[in-house]
C-alpha cells in the first residue's frame, strides 16, 4: 500500500470517500496507526484510522463514528470496518467481496441494516489504495 506524500491530503481524500458514501453525514478521519519504531509489538495492520462523523451543521454524532483497519493478508489487500459506539455490531471485512461477521464469535451473519453503504465504502477504499500501490 503506497500513502501519498501529504498524509494529510491522504486523509482528506478518505473523509471524502465517507462523505459520499454515508450521506447525509460528513466525516473527518485521524490516523491512529501505530509506528512500529515507537511499539514494542509487531503488527499485520497497515493502517488504522478513526472516521468521526459530523451533522451538516457540525455538530458530532459518536454513533456513527467507524474503524478502518486496511492491512496485507498474504499477496492482498483487506479492510475491516467497525462501529465505535456498539462493539457488539457485526463487522466487515472485505478484500475480493465483503464478507459480515459476528463480533463475539467472528462466524459469518447477516448484512446489518446501513451495511450496504459500508460495503459501498470498504469497495471505494479499497479500489483507491489498490490504484495507488
Amino acid at each position: 500500500m503506497h500513502i501519498p506524500d501529504s498524509s494529510n491530503d491522504f486523509l482528506i481524500e478518505v473523509a471524502k470517500s465517507c462523505d459520499y458514501c454515508l450521506k447525509p453525514w460528513r466525516y473527518s478521519v485521524i490516523d491512529n496507526s501505530i509506528c512500529p519504531e515507537n511499539s514494542s509489538e509487531s503488527t499485520n495492520i497497515d493502517l488504522t484510522l478513526k472516521v468521526e462523523c459530523r451533522d451538516q451543521e457540525g455538530r458530532r454524532i459518536p454513533e456513527h463514528d467507524l474503524e478502518v483497519e486496511v492491512y496485507r493478508s498474504g499477496d492482498d489487500l483487506s479492510i475491516t470496518l467497525s462501529w465505535l459506539s456498539f462493539p457488539e455490531q457485526p463487522i466487515l471485512w472485505h478484500g475480493k467481496h465483503s464478507v459480515w461477521m459476528d463480533s463475539s464469535t467472528g462466524k459469518r451473519c447477516q448484512i446489518p441494516e446501513g451495511g450496504a453503504s459500508l460495503e459501498a465504502l470498504a469497495r471505494r477504499l479499497r479500489t483507491s489504495f489498490l490504484i495507488e500501490e
